[in-house]
């Protein structure tokens, strides 16, 4: 099958391409190389990205012949969008209304009426829930986002579903709970947190430390997106995808302790605007659905970005 990838340079992106490439899928990848954090980094993970079934297009999904692009894919995978909640306050909002919400509905403008698409996966975000009415958060309880990023991500979900139910888009939306595992991008706690075990640099710490994440490990996101992607739902579906760790930063960071067999320094700052208190996704719909459910528990997933960060930042200073 022919599959296109947005966001392919990105975190978990890449490890959509890489999957469908294994499979012998034919990947058109395309990723704007923003500099959110170091391009550098993305261009690794291109580099990665090889072969003849591997087509790489380098650029901003609007500027984007999107009809030609989407010409003969099956399966999109959009991943692409700005990521960050922290920054999405203030006047950077209007990246986020571009890039998250403006290239998704060209996306799926430029969807309607195609023969060959068969599913386009979105990549929504536990923050659209805010700070839910219950836990584990079930799909049907009310959306609350905290943060512009959370709306941002909301809203271009909401148009996954309106083109889903008016122009028959083969949708499906999918609310990752914090993505984590080897190749994390660098402003992401478990990577800052991994790096300052193995250099014994202290760690930056918003808030008291107590707030509880449902972790989800990489390759159990990976394995969600191929289930969409290739299995059969309503168009317009909306599935939770958790990792049902429920688990404190706190304990995370003790766990890593275990794993360095170091004491690591916490500076602890204030929190922040747009955090939520807890995460705590139910996935009994994705599973019911597509027969998927989280493979990687949170210890096994940990050790397996530890090892990845010593080989990475072992030499730093």
């Amino acid at each position: 099958m022919k599959v296109l990838i947005t966001g392919a340079a990105g975190f978990v992106g890449s490890r959509i391409a890489r999957r469908a490439l294994a499979e012998g899928h034919q990947v058109v990848g395309v990723d704007a190389l923003t500099d959110y954090y170091d391009p550098e980094i993305k261009r690794r993970n291109v580099k990665l990205l090889t072969g003849s079934n591997f087509e790489f297009v380098a650029g901003d999904l609007l500027d984007q012949d999107l009809k030609s692009l989407l010409d003969g894919v099956n399966v999109i995978f959009h991943q692409a969008g700005q990521p960050g909640v922290r920054s999405s306050w203030g006047r950077d909002f209007e990246i986020y209304l571009r890039a998250n919400i403006a290239a998704t509905q060209q996306l799926l403008e430029a969807a309607v009426g195609s023969q060959s698409l068969r599913a386009m996966v979105y990549a929504s975000s536990s923050s659209v829930y805010g700070d839910a009415e219950n836990y584990p958060t079930l799909e049907s309880d009310r959306p609350m986002p905290v943060s512009p990023y959370g709306v941002s991500k909301l809203a271009a979900e909401h148009l996954c579903t309106l083109y889903a139910r008016n122009f028959g888009v083969p949708t499906v939306s999918l609310r990752y709970f914090t993505v984590y595992g080897p190749g994390q991008r660098p402003d992401m706690a478990f990577t800052r947190f991994c790096k300052a075990a193995v250099t014994g640099s202290p760690i930056t710490l918003y808030g008291d430390g107590e707030q509880i994440r449902d972790f989800t490990f990489v390759d159990d996101i990976v394995e969600a997106n191929f289930a969409a992607g290739f299995g059969q739902v309503e168009p317009g579906s909306v599935f939770n995808v958790a990792g049902g760790s429920n688990v404190s930063v706190n304990e995370v960071i003790r766990t890593l302790e275990e794993l360095s067999d170091e004491s690591i320094q916490i500076d602890r700052r204030d929190a922040v605007s747009g955090d939520v208190r807890r995460t705590s996704g139910s996935t009994a719909a994705i599973q019911s659905a597509l027969g998927w459910s989280p493979k990687v528990s949170l210890k096994e997933g940990l050790a397996a970005q530890f090892e990845w960060a010593r080989e990475s930042f072992g030499t730093a200073t």
